[in-house]
């Protein structure tokens, strides 16, 4: 092992005079701690005329206050507050050097010191460890992890393209209808013309089953924390011997909703039955509304917008069933709102392929990222292919996954 500074040079940031900020992209992108990080390069959101250190391009950076640790790599040379450090690789290869500090980021944020807030100084930064490998190898490992992670950044992608698909498209399927027919004038604006006007407690009722909290056993159990945001499926729970709180019973196929700010965003469509927060209210569709379609309108804005319109409470705001089945919505006939169902479940399918895909390559990467940087695997002993084989999804290999 070797010290960073015998490989490195180190860059502490200084803060400019503030008179030298803008956000009008005069200067040089300000960089001032880890909130301007992204998945590996920072987001400029101020600019400085006047910067007092600056990373050049490709450098490091890392964040050396609340929090220690984090890295991103500069894509263009930039003004670096106090909050920061660039790493300007000398007698080591750049990228290998990058995911080494990500692999010690927690053992670098444990030297953090600090009662306000945790922060680490120059001296600290110039004493950590780094891995002697042959050049060559350094840059066989580096390939190897940015392959990886340029296929998490290729899914970060597609997800986000996906999202933003799916929320125009139910922008217009629940205003304008999937048939382009003409629309009439209601209470609630326009609509398409063969649609009904309801409130939300004709097509849904709140189911409630209380149960006693001291029965607690192996039942699957979904508080707020399991459900994913914009995500009509349940895919993750804990078990009911974990919680010690009141909760509730639902049944395979009703949908969970939380009510609490800030998670009137949070509905999912359960797979199975169980217990739930109380914090969670529980629906079923009547009326011959299927709850497929529901969970796709409990995502729309309209509904989590009227949800925190009715919120009551200072330290726990938080709406009710009462509130809730008032909001007056646009209602298709049955015939359209099973094709819209069928359109936003392709792009959820969707969405969650890619999603699936990700979780797998990022174990992939911490995997790969410990193995090679504690030398339990030596590069060339990788069939990089075979790993490949392991992990693809679909016949979609990881070259193509990571292309750009």
């Amino acid at each position: 092992m070797i010290d960073l500074v015998s490989v490195a040079k180190l860059i502490m940031g200084q803060s400019p005079p503030s008179s030298s900020y803008n956000d009008l992209g005069k200067g040089l992108p300000f960089y001032q701690g880890k909130t301007d990080f992204g998945y590996i390069h920072p987001t400029p959101r101020k600019y400085c005329t006047d910067p007092k250190k600056v990373a050049e391009t490709g450098d490091i950076l890392i964040s050396v206050r609340a929090p220690v640790g984090p890295v991103n790599i500069t894509n263009s040379k930039a003004c670096i507050g106090r909050g920061i450090a660039a790493i300007r690789a000398i007698k080591i290869d750049q990228s290998f050097l990058y995911f080494d500090l990500i692999f010690q980021e927690a053992a670098i944020a444990s030297l953090g010191t600090g009662s306000t807030f945790k922060a680490i100084n120059k001296s600290q930064l110039e004493n950590i460890k780094i891995p002697e490998f042959p050049f060559p190898e350094q840059r066989k490992i580096a390939y190897v992890l940015s392959t990886v992670q340029k296929a998490i950044k290729k899914q970060d992608l597609l997800i986000k393209t996906t999202t933003e698909l799916k929320k125009a498209l139910m922008q217009k399927l629940f205003t304008e209808g999937l048939h382009g027919e003409p629309q009439k004038e209601t209470e609630i604006g326009l609509v398409p013309e063969s649609w009904d006007v309801v409130k939300l407690d004709e097509v849904c009722d709140r189911i409630t089953i209380n149960v006693e909290p001291k029965k607690n056993g192996e039942t699957p159990y979904v508080g707020l924390e399991h459900i994913t945001p914009g995500r009509i499926r349940l895919n993750n729970c804990g078990k009911e011997s974990e919680v010690v709180s009141s909760k509730a019973k639902f049944n395979s196929g009703e949908i969970l909703y939380g009510k609490l700010r800030p998670y009137l965003d949070k509905a999912v469509l359960a797979h199975i039955g169980g217990m739930c927060s109380t914090d969670i209210l529980v629906f079923t569709g009547k009326k011959g509304v299927i709850n497929d379609f529901l969970i796709h309108l409990f995502h729309t804005d309209k509904l989590i917008d009227f949800a925190k319109s009715t919120t009551t409470g200072v330290q726990h705001p938080r709406t009710s069933w009462n509130s809730l089945k008032k909001l007056i919505i646009g209602l298709p006939k049955k015939e359209e709102r099973i094709e819209t169902t069928n359109a936003l479940n392709t792009i959820e399918d969707k969405l969650e392929f890619h999603e699936k895909k990700k979780q797998t390559l990022t174990a992939l990467f911490k995997s790969l990222l410990h193995e090679l940087m504690t030398g339990r695997r030596r590069v060339h002993e990788l069939e990089f292919e075979g790993i490949v084989r392991e992990y693809k999804q679909k016949g979609q290999p990881l070259s193509i996954a990571a292309e750009e």
